[in-house]
């Protein structure tokens, strides 16, 4: 991801993930919207240089068609990756983009010796825990809530 890329990235993703937060009924919107803004101060401080972060845009010839950033973090068994957002570009879903910009970082994470790769998928998404199961992604912990 080139810079260009990843502030065009940074000006909606703050945005799309507060939204996501108070869709899914965690918190209110101005919350939700404060909770964006610390998260990704704390987990970027410097940006698409931040030590352990890596971002990538995927390309089908010259055509931008999704991005991915994935943390990858020392633990005391070998290093573990953490994909943080994922997407691919709303018109082009359901293309196979999304599995095959999966398949490319479990690669990368292979060649570096990942131990595992994890996600968070916010409930709603079903058409996103579909793809991370079939790609063989399993539930480690659930979230639940009745709204009343």
């Amino acid at each position: 991801m080139t810079v260009e890329q990843y502030l065009r990235y940074r000006q909606q993703a703050e945005a799309s993930y507060a939204r996501n937060i108070a869709d899914s009924g965690a918190m209110p919107a101005p919350e939700a919207e404060a909770k964006a803004q610390e998260d990704y101060a704390k987990l970027l401080p410097d940006g698409l240089a931040t030590p352990g972060h890596h971002f990538w845009t995927a390309y089908d010839g010259d055509d931008e068609v999704g991005m991915l950033w994935l943390h990858v973090e020392q633990k005391s068994d070998g290093p573990h990756a953490f994909g943080y957002d994922f997407e691919v570009r709303p018109d082009l879903r359901r293309r196979g983009y999304g599995r095959a910009m999966l398949q490319a970082v479990e690669q990368r994470c292979r060649e570096w010796g990942v131990r595992s790769i994890g996600l968070s998928v916010f409930g709603f998404n079903l058409p996103a825990r579909t793809l991370y199961e079939q790609m063989g992604f399993e539930a480690t912990a659930i979230q639940m809530r009745k709204r009343l």
